[in-house]
């Protein structure tokens, strides 16, 4: 790795870091010795990039400071080209054209030298062979998770029967061949899975979920591990 592209790297590493990182780690994931890392830290503060820390303690970036949003590194170039491929091959028509768009523009503002691993990436996902239609207008689902409101859906479940259910959007989950809403259901009292092609209609409610931003996916994120637990024990299935 050039000592230029380290220094981007070591900015990149602290940036996506909410906690001190230590000249180990630093050094662990550059491939190369402390030494290499105090160094470097010290030519980046010299050039005043506002880091924090010190030796034996970590560094952290100070809060606010940025660098211009498409300095990619090759390796960055692909992993986005790699999880455009996947989004593309998604049934949601406007997730699809907002990752072709998302390419595009990368394209258009590379430096030339960088745009065959667009245009001619080394990395691709198998092409999906499955093309059945989600019945679910996703972009209604990823609206209401967005703006923390409350869905009216009819669903149907796997025996035929169909139900009237309030719930409150959590995210929405994409495999291979399917796509899940995750929510808290008012029938249920619970959290619920239910499958997009499954549901037969979906509106936004003008009511909030009244929980704090980010409560309800943490409140989730409790359940689940929960389940783990217990389906990890013999005891319950996720």
């Amino acid at each position: 790795m050039r000592r230029a592209d380290r220094l981007f790297q070591i900015i990149q590493i602290l940036r996506r870091s909410s906690r001190a990182v230590t000249a180990a780690a630093l050094a662990d994931e550059l491939e190369v010795s402390k030494r290499t890392v105090y160094r470097d830290i010290a030519d980046l503060m010299a050039q005043r990039v506002p880091i924090e820390g010190e030796a034996g303690l970590g560094y952290l970036l100070a809060a606010g400071y940025d660098m211009p949003p498409l300095m990619l590194t090759p390796d960055e170039i692909e992993a986005v080209v790699l999880g455009a491929q996947w989004v593309t091959a998604r049934p949601d028509k406007v997730l699809s054209n907002a990752a072709r768009d998302l390419v595009a523009k990368i394209a258009a503002t590379i430096p030339e030298r960088l745009r065959p691993l667009i245009l001619e990436p080394s990395v691709g996902v198998k092409p999906r062979i499955e093309t059945r239609e989600e019945s679910a207008d996703t972009s209604i689902l990823r609206s209401a998770i967005r703006n923390g409101v409350k869905l009216r859906l009819r669903y149907r479940a796997e025996a035929g029967e169909e139900t009237n259910r309030t719930v409150w959007p959590v995210i929405l989950g994409y495999a291979e061949t399917n796509c899940l809403l995750i929510a808290w259901c008012e029938l249920r009292q619970d959290f619920r899975h239910f499958r997009a092609e499954r549901i037969i209609e979906a509106a936004l409610l003008d009511e909030k979920n009244g929980m704090r931003p980010g409560e309800l996916r943490r409140s989730w994120q409790r359940w689940r591990a929960a389940n783990l637990r217990l389906a990890a024990c013999g005891m319950g299935s996720v």
